[in-house]
């Protein structure tokens, strides 16, 4: 069998898709994410409004006293994990959107520079600690589970992480400037992802799709093909894209529109 060179990451694929109109969700939108239902979570200050899979206005729920949120996690369908990094907490919703026990708050819980947080398996959380510049896993209660220790030492560079999600028992961890950064549930560094200028990203299904300064891609986790997504809007346009059950989900400055996918006619 002949091996695979890493040439083959940076190679651009034939288009395989091609974007059909499905529906449209009016609003200025801060941010927004997706859940593996297609449920769409659309933050408008502090607002969080959800969405159903035909763009149907389904709950909403005003933070007002949670502080600004600079990140929504939908790893578990119907129960969103929302993050204020400049108040340090964080809280999980239940299926109406409101908070599920309590607010957490990290500073006072010995987290004091905590920037990114996202959700993991079993309830669990991922925390990155600018300070100790390392990865945290911890269980509900904030008991530590893994810790990757400094990672400048660990990779021989300062990591610039801006972005993180769980999938499939991996954590991805966005550097624009050195690629995704891949760690095991244990926190150990399994490599790197050679994908720089990603501003966002999505990690389903064996792949990653992802938005850089020229175009909307996916990247095959098997093969490391890099294909073009088409998207049918100008690149500058589009803030943030996620990928769930055959549509893609795109962000821009006065709605989120939603195509579906098909294969192009060979």
């Amino acid at each position: 069998m002949n091996p695979r060179p890493w040439s083959l990451a940076f190679l651009v694929l034939p288009v395989l898709l091609r974007a059909q109109p499905a529906f449209t969700i009016e609003g200025r939108f801060d941010a927004f994410t997706t859940d593996e239902l297609g449920n769409v979570y659309a933050l408008q200050g502090d607002e969080l409004v959800l969405y159903d899979t035909k763009g149907r206005t389904w709950l909403r729920n005003s933070l007002k006293t949670f502080g600004r949120i600079s990140a929504i996690d939908a790893f578990y369908s119907l129960k969103p994990m929302v993050f204020a990094r400049e108040q340090g907490q964080m809280a999980v919703l239940d299926n109406t959107l409101a908070v599920q026990g309590s607010v957490i708050n990290l500073p006072r819980s010995g987290f004091p520079q905590v920037v990114l947080v996202c959700m993991s398996v079993q309830n669990c959380f991922w925390l990155y600690d600018q300070r100790e510049q390392a990865l945290l896993r911890v269980d509900a209660q904030l008991r530590s589970l893994a810790n990757t220790g400094r990672l400048d030492q660990l990779l021989g560079f300062t990591p610039e992480p801006s972005s993180m999600q769980e999938h499939d028992s991996r954590l991805y961890v966005n550097d624009s400037l050195r690629g995704i950064l891949v760690f095991d549930l244990f926190g150990t560094y399994l490599r790197t992802i050679p994908i720089s200028g990603v501003r966002h990203y999505e990690v389903r299904n064996g792949a990653i799709t992802y938005l850089d300064g020229k175009g909307a891609w996916r990247y095959d986790l098997m093969s490391f093909a890099i294909e073009p997504i088409p998207i049918g809007h100008a690149i500058g346009q589009v803030r943030d894209l996620r990928m769930e059950r055959g549509s893609i989900y795109l962000l821009l400055d006065d709605r989120i529109v939603v195509h579906l996918l098909g294969e192009a006619e060979r």
